[in-house]
């Protein structure tokens, strides 16, 4: 298992439009197995490449028992909506209302460079959107309304995991000899 860590909000990476896959070799591979496994340890419904810092347009989702990976995706989305609770594992612990397609078709390959189409709804066109949201650079805070998305910042502003790591103070004494 090769778990990786997960990139928070403020990270500029979850804000880089991510590229397309064009080697579909072993490192690949191994990148679609280090999404799943960091994905099933979170645990989340998905997780995209930029959130463990890899720049690649590939993510996982884990919806109903279904394990999947999509490859440079293309979506195709109803003019139905659904609104429902989304969270994020880049924004950890927060949950807010947001209005996604209800259905989705998407179009990409596997790890392998094989076609692949996945049409889902409810839960799995919600993922798969929120994953390529964030290969577009796109977090889904930006997609909540306006006062939804105040309360949002706000919370995540509060949050323990927000902010920048604590200042580590260097004692200006010497250390030789010392026994640390």
């Amino acid at each position: 298992m090769a778990v990786q860590p997960i990139r928070l909000f403020g990270d500029p990476v979850l804000r880089t439009k991510a590229a397309p896959v064009v080697d579909f070799d072993a490192e690949l591979r191994r990148l679609v197995k280090d999404l799943t496994d960091t994905m099933l340890d979170a645990p989340g419904a998905g997780l995209a490449a930029p959130q463990i810092g890899v720049g690649l347009r590939v993510f996982t989702w884990n919806v109903d028992g279904e394990l999947g990976h999509l490859v440079n995706p293309e979506l195709s989305l109803s003019e139905e909506m659904q609104d429902g609770d989304e969270g994020c594992l880049s924004i950890p612990d927060l949950v807010f209302p947001c209005r996604r397609s209800l259905q989705v078709v998407a179009r990409g390959v596997d790890m392998h460079g094989e076609p692949v189409t996945i049409q889902g709804s409810d839960l799995l066109a919600r993922a798969i959107q929120h994953e390529t949201d964030h290969l577009d650079g796109i977090l889904f805070v930006q997609r909540l309304d306006a006062e939804t998305r105040k309360q949002a910042m706000r919370a995540i502003r509060e949050s323990e995991w927000f902010g920048p790591p604590p200042t580590i103070k260097v004692s200006p004494h010497p250390t030789r000899g010392l026994a640390l």
